[in-house]
Order: structure tokens, then sequence, then C-alpha cells
């Protein structure tokens, strides 16, 4: 496949990991790049020594191309800039605040930019700071949202008939089946979140990777939308539901021991980030399995759709 995107990652799929904190590190990326796609480092665990160490790792790990993530709002290093434009990387997604706060200094660097947006007065700020493309994240994904979360259906259309931009669609895609159906929507790529979690090369828990696989469509909750601090979607356990109708008086205090939920298994122990999706995924698979089987369903339902509807409105 051909396109924008492929274009400007380097990579044979257009399909991006997506940069979870504490997760999109060496381990996962490297395997999603030695795929055939787009890895990319997390930046939204606010530890840059240990980032640091794992863009190292990674360069180890894979030849392809990978990325990082800004993520502004866990970012306070005045340095973050020139630490990405060093690493060698030519992709660089920026996240969690003003598009205007890095693209300048990211570009000058010759970096491609893509920036994260949730609705289209989001998008059309990014627009205006002169980024590269847009990555367009729907209300069903899972991590930190909105707090006046738009499902990608909608979003993604309406962001696609405002710009001629590249988009790498965000939320809820999980297969070829989605990825296909982003494309039609005006996307030329997809994130995968709650799909790289559960992967075998994914760092979490198992405990998580199977909350996720057990999980019906109904199970992830939408937290905190009224605030203060930013809105969520995470799996559904007791905490989270208790949370969804009684909500904390600071919602990032109780990520305090994430660490304990993302590698000690403990589902309790702080907020399970996750998407709708997750009712999709029914077992965990390595991430070449996952990609292969992405782009050969995105064929078929391709040449599916194009056999039973590429004479609609053709003469008789």
């Amino acid at each position: 496949m051909k396109n924008r995107i492929t274009e400007l990652l380097g990579v044979q799929h257009p399909i991006v990991q997506a940069p979870m904190g504490w997760i999109a590190r060496a381990q996962l990326a490297s395997a999603v790049s030695n795929a055939g796609a787009f890895g990319i480092i997390e930046t939204s665990s606010g530890r840059l020594d240990e980032v640091r160490e794992e863009v190292a790792k990674m360069k180890t790990l894979t030849e392809m191309p990978w990325g990082i993530n800004v993520a502004q709002a866990f970012v306070r290093d005045p340095d973050i800039v020139s630490f990405v434009a060093d690493q060698g990387v030519r992709f660089v997604t920026t996240s969690a605040g003003d598009p205007n706060r890095y693209c300048d200094a990211l570009k000058g660097r010759g970096l491609t930019v893509f920036h994260v947006v949730p609705s289209l007065a989001a998008a059309e700020k990014a627009i205006a700071a002169g980024v590269d493309g847009l990555v367009v994240e729907g209300g069903e994904g899972g991590g930190f949202k909105n707090s006046r979360e738009v499902a990608t259906m909608v979003l993604l259309p309406l962001i696609a008939s405002k710009t001629r931009l590249p988009i790498i669609a965000a939320g809820g895609i999980t297969d070829g089946r989605t990825m296909a159906a982003a494309f039609a929507l005006g996307a030329e790529g997809v994130q995968m979140g709650t799909r790289m979690v559960s992967a075998a090369e994914s760092p979490v828990h198992r405990n998580w990777k199977d909350a996720i696989v057990n999980a019906k469509e109904t199970d992830t909750v939408f937290l905190n939308r009224h605030g203060p601090g930013p809105a969520l979607r995470a799996l559904r356990t007791e905490k989270t539901t208790k949370f969804e109708l009684e909500p904390p008086p600071n919602i990032m205090a109780e990520m305090g021991r994430a660490l304990e939920l993302y590698f000690g298994g403990d589902m309790e122990a702080a907020i399970a980030l996750s998407g709708q999706v997750a009712g999709r995924i029914d077992s965990v698979k390595p991430v070449a399995q996952i990609i292969g089987e992405t782009i050969a369903e995105f064929d078929a339902v391709m040449r599916e759709l194009g056999a039973r509807y590429g004479k609609v409105g053709e003469a008789a």
C-alpha cells in the first residue's frame, strides 16, 4: 500500500501504535516497527530518564522507522524538542496541549509533525499552527479524552471535509474492517491503542490483557466528564464503576499506583485505560499477527466492496 501516510512515515503499512504511557516503549514499539507498521515511544509517563533508556533500546531492536510522541501536559523538560530531534526520528506526534507550543521548533529541526485532535475546533487550531497532518481521535478510544467526546464515525468525516492534510484515525480501530471504515471516512492511516495493549509483546500484566479479552462492548466507563482534570475512558472495574457515579476530587491522584496495575496486575490499584474495542478483542496475539491479519482483512474488505458496489451508478 502506498499513500501519503506510508510515504511520510516510511513504512509498509499505514498502521501506527498509540503512544500509551509506560506501555509504548521499546519492547512493544520495536515489534510494531519490525512488522512493517509504525512504533511510537511515549513521553506521557513523564519519566524522561526512562524514556531515554527506551530510545537507546529501540535503536538496538529495530532498523525500521519509528517515532516519538510529545505529550505536552506531562512533559516539563524545556529541551524536549532537542531531545526528540537528536534521536534521528523523522516523525513526531504532539498531544494533550496547544499545537503551537512545539510545532515550529520541531518542524525547524526537520521533523514531520502530526497533532492529536478530539474536535473540529482543535483540528482547525492545529492546521493554523502549521502541522503536517492530524491524528483524529474519536471518543470511543481509551485514555485521556475530551470531556465532550465525539465518536469517530462523526468526527473523522467532519474533519476530513475541512482539510486536505493527511489524517490518521484513532478510536475504535482494531482490525482490517475498522481500518477500511476509517479509510472510507477520510483517513489514510489508523492508530491502534487497546489492540496493542493486549498484544503478546505489550509489557502490561496478563491480568490487564485478560480483562480486555473478557470485556464486553459495554465494559468501559467514561470518567470525570465534568472535571477538574482530564476525562478518561477506562475498563469497568469496581473502582471505575464507583467513579462513574461518584468522581474522586482529583482523578489523576488515582493513577498514583498505576505501576501496580500495569505491571503488578492489581486491576483495582489504579485506572486501566481502555477503548470500547476491548469488546471486540477475543485473544492475545503477537504484534506481527495483528498487523498481518489487519492488512489481509483490509484488502479483502476493500475488494469485496469494490466487487459488490463497483458498478453502482454505471449505465445499464
